[in-house]
């Protein structure tokens, strides 16, 4: 007991698990939420509504790593064995 009389209670620190950023491993390819400007001017370019776009699920790990919601378009960059580099839009859904 404590001088006060009270019991002292045992706190158990866990060490907290290191967070490590899904976005840092070399085999996921880049990703980024497009600024509404952005959007407006890939959509344009090629001619398409947001609901034409492939879709990607608000649940999806790197999705949820930054921080999209749905409606956003999310821009992600591939390496290319033939082109170097790939660009893929994805339109962020509730998977409802």
């Amino acid at each position: 007991m404590s001088k006060t009389g009270k019991k002292k209670e045992k706190v158990s620190k866990k060490p907290e698990p290191h967070r490590i950023s899904i976005l840092e491993h070399e085999l996921v390819p880049q990703h980024r939420i497009l600024s509404p400007e952005e959007a407006r001017e890939v959509l344009a370019r090629y001619g398409v509504q947001p609901q034409q776009l492939p879709y990607i699920l608000v649940s999806d790990p790197v999705v949820r790593e930054l921080g999209a919601k749905p409606g956003d378009i999310i821009e992600i960059k591939r390496k290319s064995p033939t082109a170097g580099e790939a660009i893929y839009y994805r339109l962020v859904v509730t998977g409802e």
